[in-house]
């Protein structure tokens, strides 16, 4: 059931793609919804695995995948739109990579990126990536920063005169809170990118095997005691 609420999250992700692109003010102002409840069925996999006892390595990476589609996908769409600039899915498809590179070695340990057993090394990296403080934030800041962008194409590129995406986006205030979202997103995934790199850093050097010890030489004829056999 966890997986297939992942697999749903995807599908709810390319239907409100085509809604942005080729939907009216009203269409995309709805979409917004949409998006948030992406953002909402993020937590919900991994609520129901844990309350039916279905957790699986596999569902931990492929929830983790899942969540890399969503937010690639959506920085994608809106660089293309011209909402926002090019570099950051860029940088976030390059710390995505590397993140996931890096991740793939704890996995072939039978470890996970969250969990019990996990490759975090301390405690500052267990509160930047797990904490839920952090994790909260994050996610409530992606959630803000995709529905801002969202709703951003139906205001700057339709025509949401006497609208009331055209109100709520005509009032400057929300306007600033949602590129602050925006930002904050962009800024946290470079943040909590960085301790996943020193932990891999860290797991290699620990998990590094010192060579063997060379076996002794032999002993030479020279040290070796000669017992006498003469009658004494």
């Amino acid at each position: 059931m966890a997986n297939l609420i992942t697999i749903g999250r995807l599908g709810l992700l390319f239907l409100c793609v085509a809604l942005i692109y080729f939907g009216s003010v009203g269409i995309i102002g709805a979409t917004m919804v949409l998006v948030a409840l992406v953002f909402i069925s993020d937590g919900l996999d991994g609520y129901v695995a844990r309350h039916s006892g279905s957790t699986s390595a596999f569902g931990a990476v492929f929830d983790i995948a899942g969540d890399r589609i969503v937010e690639n996908v959506l920085w994608i769409v809106f660089a293309q739109l011209r909402l926002i600039p090019v570099w950051i899915p860029l940088m976030v498809l390059t710390r995505g990579f590397v993140v996931d590179a890096l991740r793939s070695l704890s996995y072939a340990e039978g470890m996970t990126a969250f969990g019990a057993k996990n490759m975090m090394r301390s405690a500052v990296t267990r509160w930047l990536t797990a904490g839920r403080f952090m994790r909260g934030f994050y996610g409530y800041a992606k959630a803000g920063g995709f529905v801002f962008l969202t709703g951003l194409e139906a205001y700057q590129h339709h025509d949401a005169t006497h609208s009331w995406v055209g109100t709520l986006y005509g009032f400057e205030p929300f306007r600033v809170f949602g590129w602050a979202m925006v930002w904050s997103a962009v800024a946290l995934t470079i943040v909590r990118g960085a301790p996943v790199i020193y932990d891999a850093w860290a797991a290699a050097r620990g998990n590094a095997v010192a060579p063997a010890a060379a076996p002794p030489a032999p002993p030479r004829p020279a040290d070796v005691t000669r017992v006498s056999h003469e009658p004494r």
